[in-house]
């Protein structure tokens, strides 16, 4: 493909500022920039990093996108346009890994608690039987993917027994037993935390419904760092109204950011974080060395890292 000039797309503000991935991208053989926003300068490029989609992208030969999930790119009008579009998999496993291992301690040894004490200068230890460690505990892995393998390789590491969901039943290292999605229900009904872990799909949107929440344990914890609309929310603060689950660590929404009116907000046993699951300093670097392998590919007629389309 012809690759002259590669657009940084302000979008990408949402992660890190556009300007210290251009300075990592400093060493590029192509003309790299960073963009205001419209139209005309995307016309300028022939390929663009961004976060997110502008229509004007329909019109370049290259997009990637900072993030795994591509589901807010229209995939039909790329392929109509024969727009190439790539992503950022595989640089998310270990802050993610670690993000959950965070929810899973908090819950766990009651910390969300201790930190909401605090607010209110209130000394007040958790009863005798409410604290408890992870060690022996089972998480199933929805999602067996970059995202997958970091927390599975975090709550092995704590000890918890891991059994996982994938398509395709293959054995994976360190996860004891491997379901289908057909069989969700009765792969969620033994473990104490639920992790989901799968891109927003035609097939994953409203995964997690109010059966699946059914089958979980009375004393299980959801956790979400995939799509807020894996989940099917109404059903999920029903489940959590009526005591159906424990409880829930949420780093994704069907609305984001979460609007204040939310029922979320207001359950002691939910933890609330901003979609930055994955945020770390070191992002953009590793954003950038997706991007440099794939410049050097492209230049040199090969497909870029990364490839969806």
């Amino acid at each position: 493909m012809h690759l002259d000039t590669l657009g940084i797309d302000p979008s990408v503000e949402t992660i890190f500022p556009p300007e210290v991935l251009l300075d990592e991208l400093a060493d590029l053989p192509v003309e790299t920039v960073v963009l205001d926003g419209s139209g005309a300068t995307v016309r300028d490029c022939d390929g663009v990093v961004t976060f997110a989609h502008r229509d004007a992208f329909l019109d370049v030969e290259w997009v990637h996108s900072v993030q795994a999930g591509v589901d807010r790119f229209p995939h039909d009008r790329f392929e109509a346009n024969g727009v190439i579009l790539t992503n950022s998999t595989g640089i998310h496993g270990d802050a993610i890994g670690e993000t959950v291992a965070g929810y899973v301690l908090a819950l766990a040894r009651r910390i969300h608690e201790h930190v909401a004490n605090q607010q209110h200068g209130e000394w007040s230890q958790p009863d005798w039987d409410e604290a408890w460690t992870v060690a022996g505990e089972r998480a199933c892995v929805v999602g067996l993917g970059g995202l997958g393998r970091g927390i599975v390789d975090r709550l092995t590491g704590l000890r918890l027994e891991v059994t996982g969901v994938r398509r395709t039943p293959t054995p994976e290292p360190g996860v004891d037993r491997i379901y289908t999605p057909a069989d969700l229900e009765t792969a969620v009904s033994d473990s104490r935390f639920v992790v989901l872990a799968v891109p927003l799909t035609e097939e994953t949107r409203g995964l997690v419904d109010a059966a699946v929440l059914d089958a979980m344990r009375s004393d299980a914890y959801l956790v979400n760092v995939s799509r807020g609309d894996v989940v099917d929310q109404n059903a999920l603060v029903d489940a959590l109204a009526g005591g159906e689950i424990a409880g829930a660590a949420l780093d994704v929404f069907e609305e984001e950011p979460l609007p204040e009116s939310s029922p979320l907000w207001g359950f002691d046993e939910v933890i609330v974080s901003p979609h930055c699951g994955a945020f770390t300093r070191d992002y953009r670097v590793h954003v950038a060395a997706i991007v440099r392998e794939s410049v050097r590919r492209l230049l040199a007629g090969e497909d870029p890292v990364n490839r969806v389309l």
